[in-house]
């Protein structure tokens, strides 16, 4: 009889105690043809007879994980139980959550006294997860950023984006001196511009408790301290959202990104606001494809005067004319 290979469980057949045990059991533990021990195979997923070889059951099914540890900090750091973390959060999303509402897994209301009981359990957890005053800081920041992202419509990424720079500014001390709204309202501008999904001051200031001029103040800041890459505002990048607001057709975007591509060929757009510029494309595009709306319908949408618009159209209309003639 040959041993065992080492990645084989060895199944023996153990003496009957049980008159009742039936045959199927019996079978199961023993081979069919020579009575002989079987033994399970996990490497080939085959359970096979020791004495005589013969293959009982093939392929299987291997219900472990697909991955391999070698030691306990592996294992934790590859297991997928749990709700995934998010820098959104000031705990990252691994304390215990209590919902507010007093119900049961069954949609029950409480009774008076386990509310009162679920109500001391909210509040001494609520204490658990911030017991400092920089978690205390990072809980209400975050709050803030998840706040006026959902505001102006960002995505997850952006609001994931902004909790790291958040994070990032209050480990190397940059908030003293500074309103955590400040901090927060910059960093969600600051991410929105690394993103491609850039929001105007104008914008971000109508969703902040700061006033527009300490925004971009502390973003500067922000900026330098921490060495951010924030690349200048691409005009083109408020078209779609522009021509949206306004329903212009896909011809009238088009056009508008057209536009603004002849205007950087002829350097129109350096020193100028990409808002400016973007609503002025928007506008002499809708005009161009015979679609009807208004520099006051257009300037509610971008949030700009309709002087800056009618300046910008000229220069953008200018710069199309002289390309045309080149």
């Amino acid at each position: 009889m040959t041993n065992a290979p080492s990645n084989t469980r060895v199944r023996r057949s153990e003496p009957e105690t049980n008159e009742t045990e039936t045959e199927t059991e019996e079978e199961d533990l023993v081979c069919p043809e020579c009575a002989g021990n079987l033994v399970v195979d996990d490497e080939h997923g085959e359970t096979v007879c020791e004495d005589c070889g013969l293959v009982v059951e093939e392929d299987s099914v291997d219900r472990g994980p697909e991955w391999r540890a070698f030691d306990a900090a592996e294992k934790n750091e590859k297991s997928r139980v749990g709700a995934p973390t998010t820098n959104t959060m000031h705990d990252k999303g691994l304390s215990t959550n209590i919902d507010w509402r007093n119900k049961d897994a069954y949609g029950n209301s409480l009774g008076s006294r386990q509310r009162e009981k679920m109500q001391r359990l909210r509040k001494w957890n609520e204490r658990f997860r911030t017991r400092d005053s920089k978690e205390r800081n990072l809980k209400q920041a975050l709050g803030e950023i998840d706040r006026m992202a959902s505001a102006l419509g960002l995505p997850t990424n952006v609001r994931e984006t902004a909790s790291v720079i958040y994070r990032r500014a209050l480990d190397e001390d940059l908030l003293p001196g500074r309103s955590i709204e400040g901090v927060s309202t910059a960093c969600v501008y600051a991410a929105a511009r690394q993103a491609g999904v850039p929001r105007s001051l104008d914008e971000i200031a109508d969703v902040s408790r700061v006033e527009k001029n300490e925004i971009a103040r502390t973003y500067r800041y922000v900026v330098r301290e921490l060495g951010l890459e924030v690349q200048p505002a691409d005009p083109e990048s408020y078209v779609p959202r522009f021509a949206s607001g306004l329903e212009l057709s896909d011809e009238a975007e088009h056009r508008a990104r057209s536009l603004l591509q002849n205007a950087k060929e002829k350097g129109v757009h350096s020193g100028k606001s990409p808002v400016g510029l973007a609503a002025a494309a928007v506008y002499a595009a809708a005009l161009l494809t015979n679609e009807k709306t208004t520099q006051a319908a257009v300037s509610d949408v971008a949030d700009i005067s309709e002087v800056t618009i009618r300046n910008r159209y000229h220069e953008l209309l200018e710069a199309e004319e002289t390309i045309g003639l080149a």
